[in-house]
């Protein structure tokens, strides 16, 4: 059994329980060779990016880190097989090629007890999140997270922009599907909201530039 740990960015808020209550459960039911942990920081508001870079920093040098969102469920194969590849490859691994958002009817469905393959569900094409595999190696070769992305939005996909740039090639995906559970959604409009749209833009300047992507990612 490949062995990695499992970290769950998570700061507890009403909607979000069920969700990750359920995230938790599955991997201790589908993937038990796994420990699982959260992790938060003491950022005002909550930053995903921060809480990926601390679960990087913090991990034994030449380990296999699985971050995934707290509402995100994997399925077990194609994680398995990115953790074994993420090992050696020098590249980030998403243990999917198909994302599942599940939504309320389709998240019903699931604790009712349908297999998640047979849920209802949103496909969400480009998606670029909710698990990620790497060590902390590979993460730190190209950055990692940006934490100036505030609040909700655009640090996933700005990182992309940013592997496939300085690494030479976008992340590795695995054949498979994530499924995202139903929570209350984060509000996409607003000061916050507004800065990150600004700063993604100064990605996509930069994507396919080593030169520079280096300057951005490095300035931060």
């Amino acid at each position: 059994m490949p062995e990695a740990t499992v970290v769950l960015p998570w700061r507890p808020a009403p909607s979000r329980i069920p969700a990750f209550e359920r995230v938790t459960a599955w991997y201790a039911e589908q993937l038990p060779e796994l420990a699982v942990r959260t992790i938060d920081t003491d950022d005002q508001p909550f930053v995903l990016a921060a809480c990926r870079n601390r679960a990087m920093r913090e991990a034994e040098p030449g380990s296999v880190v699985v971050i995934g969102d707290a509402d995100t469920l994997p399925e077990p194969e194609p994680l398995r097989a990115a953790i074994a590849a993420a090992r050696t490859s020098g590249r980030v691994h998403l243990p999917y090629d198909a994302y599942h958002w599940l939504g309320a009817s389709g998240s019903a469905q699931f604790a009712a007890g349908t297999p998640l393959a047979d849920c209802d569900f949103e496909l969400v094409r480009g998606a670029c999140s909710g698990v990620y595999v790497a060590t902390p190696e590979t993460w730190a070769s190209h950055g990692g997270q940006d934490e100036g992305f505030r609040g909700w939005g655009f640090e996933d996909a700005a990182w992309y922009l940013a592997h496939e740039t300085l690494l030479g090639e976008a992340p590795v995906r695995h054949p498979g599907r994530v499924y995202a559970l139903h929570h209350v959604a984060e509000q996409r409009a607003g000061a916050h909201y507004d800065a990150n749209a600004e700063r993604m833009e100064r990605y996509r300047a930069a994507s396919g530039d080593r030169t520079a992507m280096g300057r951005l990612v490095g300035a931060r």
